[in-house]
């Protein structure tokens, strides 16, 4: 049985709780929330008492490239989860890109063996068809019964509109619930980021918004027909917001979420080719960054994700044209969001699109911040300041725009039932 702890005059940063936007004491007992009180004296208890410090329902990030079986060399279980409690997360649902693909009872039960009494939690995806082909779908029930939340290729678009309607109608059966990343590859072509002026400037082949909004709309097509369920991950458009707007003023069953990259930089950004901010999807202009703004303020947009692809250096630091899509995010969300959009995000939105967001997604039990809840928190340092490097980088990767760039807001460490972790404040 592990030692109480105590946090004193802490913040809480929970629309869901009663004790919102106050100042509390918390006295957490064997896992659970024991006491909320504004003074509260336990003997014995571990304090932590940082200046500033603000208390958050645990995070959530869904889709995250865990490399592992198979690419290890990128990233594992071990540096993952690592990297997931230093960005303050508590849970992250893997993407089954990786080699072999997540696709059976054996491989959800290895992500999930592996979190078993860890501070972070994995929810695997499985794999929504075999080897991610685009091809024919998966033993979607079996993996269901084994524990995935999800089913999905990752970053690998459908092509084929008559897969991605089986697929929907399947897990209709069993409630579950398909999340694809909405990008046809035929009109995305071998684009390098998003046409428009800079890619025009740059003499560099574009990815039009069009190879997105017409991918959106042939998924919101066949879920109404299929009358399934539908998680978009990482929409970057502004048609694509009001798209996803509409269908869910129709009654669709459908969630969406925002890389956070995209709401801090758009393609304007890209003018000194740094490869690091070479993502999929790709940063936009700023009609459709103000929009996804307003789809995150208006319930539109319901999560915001790391959109997290480790990768080694040989794959990123090159000619722009030639590095690999993706960057590590994990261990920057909170960082980023507090130096850049401080202003545009209020703490209870971020607790929403962090926390409970992602939860209602997945149909999760919903974590508040409540006297006999469990202790499912991240701790924060808004105003402390701090840089990404070698000695605290979590990751294998350093693919991250971030880079020994000075941060304000720090995680203090973050707390899942009777496992914790903290970090030097």
């Amino acid at each position: 049985m592990g030692k109480d702890l105590l946090l004193k005059q802490c913040k809480i940063v929970d629309p869901r709780s009663s004790f919102h936007d106050t100042f509390q004491d918390i006295l957490i007992r064997e896992g659970k929330i024991h006491t909320i009180d504004t003074e509260i004296d336990a003997k014995g208890a571990e304090v932590i008492a940082p200046k500033g410090l603000e208390v958050y329902p645990g995070w959530l990030d869904i889709g995250v490239h865990t490399n592992d079986p198979g690419f290890e060399h990128r990233e594992d279980m071990s540096t993952v989860t690592a990297a997931a409690a230093a960005g303050g997360y508590t849970g992250i649902v893997s993407f089954p890109n990786t080699h072999p693909v997540v696709q059976s009872k054996a491989d959800i039960n290895y992500a999930r063996q592996f979190s078993n009494r860890q501070v972070v939690q994995i929810y695997p995806a499985g794999a929504l068809t075999h080897d991610c082909k685009g091809e024919e779908i998966t033993e979607m029930l079996d993996m269901h019964h084994a524990g995935a939340v999800l089913f999905s290729d990752g970053l690998h678009s459908i092509k084929h509109a008559g897969v991605f309607l089986r697929a929907l109608q399947y897990v209709k059966s069993f409630g579950g619930l398909v999340m694809h990343h909405a990008l046809d590859p035929h009109l995305a072509g071998e684009g390098q980021l998003h046409e428009g002026f800079t890619s025009t400037t740059l003499g560099m082949r574009g990815i039009p918004a069009l190879a997105e909004e017409i991918m959106v709309q042939r998924d919101l097509s066949l879920l109404a027909y299929s009358e399934s369920k539908l998680y978009l991950h990482a929409i970057s458009t502004a048609a694509a917001v009001a798209q996803i707007r509409r269908a869910k003023a129709e009654g669709l069953a459908v969630s969406c979420s925002v890389a956070y990259l995209n709401l801090l930089y758009t393609d304007e950004d890209l003018s000194g080719f740094n490869s690091d901010l070479k993502v999929l999807p790709p940063l936009r202009n700023k009609a459709d960054q103000q929009a996804l703004l307003e789809g995150l303020v208006d319930g539109t947009i319901d999560a915001i994700c790391s959109n997290h692809v480790p990768l080694e250096e040989e794959l990123k630091k090159l000619e722009f044209s030639y590095a690999d899509f993706g960057a590590s995010g994990l261990q920057t969300v909170y960082s980023a969001l507090q130096t850049k959009l401080a202003k545009n995000l209020d703490r209870g939105l971020l607790a929403e699109k962090l926390a409970h967001g992602p939860r209602q997604i997945l149909q999760l039990d919903e974590v508040k911040i409540e006297v006999e809840a469990k202790a499912d928190l991240t701790l924060c340092l808004p105003e402390d300041h701090w840089s990404l490097d070698r000695s605290n980088n979590q990751s294998k990767s350093e693919n991250n725009p971030f880079w020994k760039s000075i941060l304000k807001g720090k995680i203090l460490g973050v707390i899942n039932g009777q496992q914790s972790m903290f970090f030097d404040s």
